[in-house]
């Protein structure tokens, strides 16, 4: 068992970077034993892939859209299984009861896709990233947001992580370190900025192989804001229906893969209807392909979102110009693979680093849980110990 003078007898401290639901749920895990967590994140607030847009129309007008992860289920067999009661008996998520099916571009046609003992979906209310916010806020747990994390360096003879912000500054020094967002370790991270990774894995072969280079797929995704709920021209009769879902997955498309009414969740305003339209994974890396990988302009994302407003549209749906609409990216959405489904999280004992995320169990929110879970079982164990 790992001792060290650097360890023992002083406050433990544990930084954790990246704010998404693996990142928030280790964070508040590892706070509950009692050690002191600090949360590090680019972003302006917490969520990530489960964050909340805000935007403002040019009258003024205040619009949320959950523009990420739509919803979450749990499995009956799923080790974070009790996390969703938990939630709910807090107020921080509810079941979003409404009917999902999907619609085949070329039969012009909507299926009901509900099968008998599906699991439910979960939502944030009142938005996707209020179990984020509460977990990065909950006692013992100190959160930094808009800090980007420029430098991850293990101190050899002193047995301890010092972080340094993108800018230079020193962001202190900690007994241990979580990486929950993948582009830390990831080469896209210099793809993007021209910098070197964080964390140099080098340190850590073994764990560096396994994540070096985590093939992902990308999306975009367009909110809309329209005045009144949308229809259905149903051709073979002539007549208007609104839509008979609220969630649809889209089939024989090139460019549209799912829709959804994010107005209808529980706990939204229902001022106006709100639809977000997810890309398909095609679409996404033809556009990549042209524009690369750096922050897209607003010409893109204006022409992007143009685009699958039009596919939708071209879906023989009786779809009206929305007041508002604006696209954004998810450059790394869904990783490809799973780098460690049976540990759940990467782990270094030596040097006290977890790495975890949903690219180590499976690419959803579950998996993101079940890996932050793992993450903060490590860490805490090896505390206890010390």
């Amino acid at each position: 068992m790992e001792t060290s003078a650097s360890v023992a007898g002083i406050a433990r401290k544990i930084a954790v970077l990246g704010s998404g639901i693996s990142g928030a749920v280790c964070a508040s895990a590892i706070a509950k034993n009692g050690i002191s967590i600090t949360v590090f994140d680019a972003a302006r607030g917490p969520g990530g892939r489960m964050s909340q847009r805000r935007e403002t129309t040019g009258d003024g007008k205040e619009l949320l859209f959950d523009h990420g992860a739509p919803f979450f289920t749990m499995s009956n067999c799923s080790e974070a299984l009790g996390l969703d009661r938990e939630w709910e008996s807090r107020g921080l998520i509810a079941e979003w009861k409404q009917k999902f099916g999907s619609f085949d571009c070329i039969a012009k046609t909507f299926t009901e896709t509900e099968q008998e003992g599906s699991n439910k979906r979960y939502v944030g209310v009142p938005g996707m990233n209020s179990i984020c916010r509460a977990l990065c806020h909950q006692p013992g747990v100190e959160s930094k947001f808009g800090v980007g994390i420029g430098r991850v360096d293990w101190l050899e003879e002193e047995n301890i992580w010092r972080l340094t912000s993108l800018d230079g500054q020193n962001l202190g020094h900690f007994e241990g370190v979580v990486a929950s967002d993948k582009n830390i370790v990831s080469s896209r991270f210099t793809s993007v900025t021209g910098r070197p990774p964080p964390l140099d894995l080098n340190l850590a072969p073994d764990l560096g192989n396994r994540v070096q280079d985590i093939a992902v797929s990308p999306r975009f995704v367009v909110m809309l804001a329209f005045p009144e709920p949308l229809s259905w021209l149903a051709w073979a009769i002539m007549l208007i229906f609104q839509i008979p879902f609220k969630g649809f997955s889209i089939r024989n498309s090139k460019v549209l893969n799912w829709a959804h009414c994010d107005s209808s969740k529980p706990g939204r305003s229902t001022a106006s209807e709100r639809w977000i339209l997810h890309s398909t994974a095609e679409y996404a890396e033809t556009v990549i392909a042209k524009t690369g990988l750096k922050k897209p302009s607003d010409a893109i994302l204006t022409k992007v979102a143009e685009e699958l407003l039009e596919e939708l549209q071209n879906m023989g749906l009786n779809i009206p110009q929305p007041f508002f609409k604006k696209a954004h990216r998810w450059g790394s959405a869904f990783p490809l693979t799973s780098v460690a489904a049976e540990e759940k999280c990467l782990w270094d004992k030596k040097r006290r680093l977890a790495i975890c995320g949903d690219f180590c169990v499976s690419p959803d929110v579950e998996g993101a849980i079940i890996s932050g879970m793992a993450a903060a079982s490590k860490l805490t164990e090896l505390f206890s110990c010390l």
